[in-house]
């Protein structure tokens, strides 16, 4: 009798043909979910609300609010569908991953602000917590590796600071057991090079850096789930060795001039030697150089001997 009724229901009130469908959800398992993927990054791409690595068209503006130049990023919709596949294993929001996942030169990396949100509403520790330690003024020796003429050398820099050491703890709700992270001091930062580094933050906010630094490391230890192996903003600019500026389409470019090695004397000097080999190596500029003098010589002597007869013809134009 039931089933007559619902027959009857469903003849006088039709459903579309999309009601009946599966339930088909983005991803990768089936051409639908790729498809369907595909069309949520084209949506996503399009919009002015994420951040220019995933945008399909970047527009820079002059000082007047006037597009001076369209920028087309063709990796916009790859950029979106994987991190809409990171929040799908993450089980957050689209938007809020790809607003807090920065490309710092080609490689995604987390925010800190993200990270220290994510362990918090994870609900597996208690809120994060920081403790600070001023430790006094120091002299910190760094010993750092260049190359010099080809050669690898070392040179120890001392660096005067206020050395201050940070610790990240919570409360595992399971055990009821304090966790913390390892420690991170300044000393810590300038015998690595991230306080030392141009325009380091380390030294304008170091206790923000200290607070940054320790939560990385308390989620790479406890819930390293969270941030899926990727580093934060701040390590990836830490651990830079080219400093690079933003091309303006959500990377980073280098200018390849400063690059380039500075040029080398070469290994032959002006007394023809070769300063490597002890070779003697003809000069042959200078022999060239001489060569011309000659014959310049010559042909001025025999223009004297064999003057040109004069000529009373004159050329009119």
């Amino acid at each position: 009798m039931n089933t007559a009724v619902q027959q009857l229901t469903d003849l006088r009130t039709p459903q579309p043909i999309e009601a009946k469908l599966p339930a088909i959800a983005p991803g990768f398992g089936t051409l639908q979910s790729f498809e369907l993927m595909q069309r949520a990054a084209k949506l996503l791409a399009s919009s002015t609300l994420v951040p220019a690595a995933y945008r399909s068209v970047t527009e820079k503006l002059d000082r007047f609010g006037n597009v001076k130049e369209r920028i087309e990023n063709p990796h916009a919709v790859a950029n979106c569908v994987i991190a809409m596949n990171m929040a799908q294993r993450m089980k957050a929001d689209e938007l809020m991953v790809m607003q807090n996942l920065l490309i710092i030169e080609g490689r995604p990396s987390w925010s800190s602000q993200w990270i220290i949100a994510a362990i918090n509403g994870c609900g597996r520790f208690s809120p994060l917590r920081f403790e600070i330690k001023t430790l006094g003024d120091k002299e910190i020796e760094r010993t750092e590796t260049y190359w010099e003429n080809n050669e690898r050398k070392t040179r120890t820099q001392k660096v005067k600071a206020k050395d201050m050491a940070c610790i990240a703890w919570a409360i595992e709700k399971e055990t009821g057991e304090r966790i913390e992270s390892p420690t991170v001091s300044i000393e810590m930062a300038v015998k690595e090079g991230w306080y030392t580094k141009n325009g380091s933050k380390w030294q304008t906010m170091p206790e923000v850096m200290l607070r940054y630094r320790t939560a990385s490391f308390f989620g790479k230890l406890y819930a390293p789930e969270l941030l899926m192996g990727l580093q934060t903003v701040e390590e990836m600019q830490d651990a830079r060795v080219i400093d690079a500026s933003p091309d303006g389409a959500g990377g980073f470019s280098v200018d390849i001039d400063t690059l380039k090695p500075a040029s080398q004397p070469s290994n032959i000097v002006e007394s023809g030697v070769n300063a490597s080999t002890g070779e003697i190596i003809e000069d042959t500029t200078a022999n060239e150089s001489q060569q011309a003098k000659h014959q310049s010589a010559a042909n001025q002597a025999k223009q004297a001997e064999n003057p040109a007869p004069a000529t009373d013809e004159f050329n009119v134009e």
